[in-house]
């Protein structure tokens, strides 16, 4: 089985959309031509059953990367910056794009679009934001006639219909790193099937640990479909956690 790191474009321009509660919707444009922010915005209103676009989520809970190849010495540049509000979820960050921690730039603080009281006032129009769907859906502009989201190569909401899965882990560290980079590997390259994947930080979260019977780290549980099934400790054999995943 491949374990070899994610394959993505040499030049692309990425773009993350978390929801206060968690869920995240993201794309990767090689193209660079695209106005994803409206595009996610109103992704995310369908997958959601939103009113309307949430477009006061735009800029502070995104994250951006711009990959180019200088025109003179033909190497490859990178520029990514996170908003502070979502800065805790740099190890996915660093999965979906393929970066690490020395490759973000945080970008200050800016009280006009992240004052958390005017935040709130959305919360009453746009309950299903502060709540978590366990979603991780990667945006890819298709033909009219189909869907226009996919999670990794298939898409996914979070219904019955594919595989809901929890990983716990605890703070932000090279085992984290390394265990999320290895999932999000075998699930993009070999589950072949809808999923959607939860990051939860029990240091932050111990009560999502605690209501998941999870007692050591890491921990990937399969909460969908049932029965539900855990794999506990380092995730080296991953023929094996893709069989356990994925058998009934």
């Amino acid at each position: 089985m491949a374990t070899s790191a994610i394959v993505l474009p040499d030049i692309f321009k990425g773009i993350a959309l978390f929801t206060p509660g968690g869920d995240l919707i993201y794309c990767i444009d090689p193209d660079k031509q695209t106005h994803w922010h409206l595009n996610l915005c109103t992704a995310l209103q369908s997958a959601l059953g939103l009113p309307e676009p949430p477009h006061f989520l735009v800029p502070s809970f995104t994250a951006t990367i711009d990959r180019w190849r200088d025109p003179y010495s033909h190497r490859i540049h990178t520029r990514a910056e996170v908003y502070p509000l979502v800065r805790r979820y740099q190890p996915l960050l660093n999965a979906i794009f393929a970066t690490d921690d020395r490759a973000w730039f945080t970008v200050p603080w800016q009280e006009q679009s992240s004052n958390p009281t005017i935040l709130e006032t959305y919360r009453q129009q746009f309950p299903q934001l502060w709540q978590s769907h366990d979603l991780i859906v990667r945006y890819q502009e298709l033909p009219a006639a189909t869907s226009a989201m996919a999670a990794d190569s298939d898409y996914s909401n979070p219904s019955p219909k594919g595989y809901v899965l929890r990983l716990f882990v605890s703070g932000n560290n090279a085992n984290t790193k390394h265990t999320l980079e290895s999932i999000h590997q075998l699930l993009e390259r070999e589950l072949h099937h809808p999923y959607t994947l939860k990051v939860i930080d029990i240091s932050k979260h111990p009560e999502q640990a605690e209501s998941n019977h999870v007692s050591a780290i890491p921990t990937l549980v399969r909460v969908w479909p049932q029965p539900v099934k855990r794999i506990v400790g380092e995730f080296e054999d991953l023929p094996r956690v893709l069989q356990i995943i994925a058998t009934a």
